[in-house]
């Protein structure tokens, strides 16, 4: 069901779900933060626990397992406990991760503490996109969504530049010590946990769900919520959530399956998550300082750069945010797979010509530095209005009422364990085929990308949730 724009909508009820839509997306400022705060930090993190690059790349990957682990146990936590209690407890797990990081006695006990951390990722970045779509009224629901995504990159710009200004304050290393005897990547890890308590005590404030409360026949709270958000009869828009949630019965997981092994549009979703990842973006977030380092730029420099990077993913978002209900979904996914290709296949082919170093690195001076790190941020650009925040938004609307908890944490899920398969990979690939034929297999899934879109995806722009 489609309704005008405006329609039983006013600006009170415009203003409560933005609040409201805000403070949970602050679960993927915390997604964002926790996930790019090891960039400063890796290259110290190994010369201070004397481990190589395997270690090195556990320590960072395996905070995503964490994640695959909160987001799959995410359906089950929402649909039992509602979305509000998953939040606050994913506050507590991104407090004691961030406690905890700062303060390891070996590797192991760190990777413990990021595994933790990774939980607490998992389960916000499944539930925030399910609340805000049960929230939001369906014309302005794309920029609702993307919420998720701006605070998600604000959170990955805060982190860089966190660091960035830790490093500066340090003298210009993070194993320099800084404030009370402890070293400056310490800090970085410490910096979470403020905003960590403020996503608790924000998400204590907030109502639940509407539909999931109709689904527990807690109508007159449902009523009350309903009626801040979309004014209007609000006895016939619970009749008609009460339908959709009575379509079927057994249970959501059980209703997730079909006769392929998920309904269709389930593995369409998990398509979504897998190539948002594999066209390599987490690559530029996770090790962003240590790619730019290994081309020539000096530590502090390389941290800056992450810094811009983050600022323009923060920019492109805004950018992404202005248009998704305007020009839709699927022009936009498109658009940024086009950007994406041509992008990667530049930096594909400047790592891959580039001369070596005594290292056996690429060198990259002059023109060619340059045009890097130019393709590069274009490269940001392109994901960033596109499948950045547009996958997070059909994510969160394009499964129906019963399946939507179950099916977001599947798909968020897999979207963490493919971010796994990327991130670990990634420093074994580059020390066995180089950096250029790296870059050349996300080029390749970035093509796979905008065919994906093309022939499978469907527009959900404007449509009720009742009616997906």
């Amino acid at each position: 069901m489609q309704r005008g724009p405006q329609e039983g909508i006013n600006s009170a009820g415009i203003l409560f779900v933005l609040l409201i839509s805000a403070a949970a997306a602050l679960g993927g400022f915390l997604f964002g933060f926790d996930t790019a705060v090891i960039n400063g930090a890796v290259v110290a993190l190994g010369n201070h626990f004397h481990v190589g690059p395997v270690l090195v790349g556990m320590s960072v990957s395996l905070a995503l397992i964490g994640s695959a682990v909160g987001a799959l146990g995410s359906g089950y936590v929402a649909d039992r406990f509602g979305r509000i209690r998953p939040m606050m407890l994913a506050a507590a797990l991104f407090t004691a991760s961030g406690i905890g990081s700062g303060l390891p006695f070996s590797i192991w006990d760190f990777i413990f503490w990021r595994f933790l951390g990774g939980v607490g990722i998992g389960l916000a970045s499944a539930i925030t996109p399910a609340y805000i779509a049960e929230i939001s009224p369906a014309e302005l629901r794309g920029r609702f969504g993307s919420l998720q995504q701006l605070a998600i990159v604000t959170g990955i710009f805060v982190a860089m530049l966190s660091n960035y200004m830790l490093v500066y304050i340090a003298g210009g290393s993070a194993e320099n010590q800084l404030w009370l005897g402890f070293e400056t990547w310490r800090w970085m890890f410490w910096a979470e946990v403020p905003p960590a308590l403020l996503y608790g005590l924000a998400a204590a404030m907030i109502p639940e769900s509407p539909r999931y409360l109709i689904g527990r026949g807690r109508e007159k709270e449902a009523e009350f919520v309903l009626g801040k958000v979309v004014g209007g009869k609000i006895s016939e828009k619970i009749a008609e959530i009460r339908q959709t949630l009575a379509i079927e019965c057994g249970t959501p997981f059980a209703e997730v399956m079909g006769r392929c092994g998920f309904r269709p549009v389930v593995w369409i979703g998990l398509g979504l998550s897998v190539l948002q990842q594999f066209v390599g973006i987490n690559v530029i977030f996770y090790y962003g300082s240590m790619l730019w380092r290994s081309v020539g730029f000096s530590e502090e420099n390389s941290l800056w750069i992450t810094v811009i990077t983050g600022g323009v993913n923060i920019l492109t978002t805004l950018v992404g945010i202005a248009f998704i209900d305007k020009v839709g979904r699927r022009p936009l996914l498109l658009a940024g797979s086009t950007g994406m290709l041509l992008t990667l296949g530049v930096l594909a082919y400047l790592f891959g010509t580039a001369p070596l170093d005594a290292a056996g690195n690429p060198a990259l001076t002059g023109a060619p530095a340059t045009t890097a790190l130019f393709a590069a941020n274009l490269y940001v650009f392109c994901f960033g209005f596109s499948w950045g925040p547009v996958v997070w938004v059909l994510l969160g609307e394009m499964f129906n009422n019963r399946i939507r908890a179950a099916a977001l944490s599947l798909g968020a899920g897999v979207q963490w364990v493919a971010n796994f398969a990327v991130s670990a990979s990634f420093p074994s690939l580059v020390a066995s085929i180089g950096l250029g034929a790296t870059y050349s297999i996300y080029t390749f899934f970035a093509a796979v990308s905008f065919f994906f879109v093309r022939y499978l995806v469907k527009e959900t722009k404007g449509r009720e949730l009742e009616d997906m």
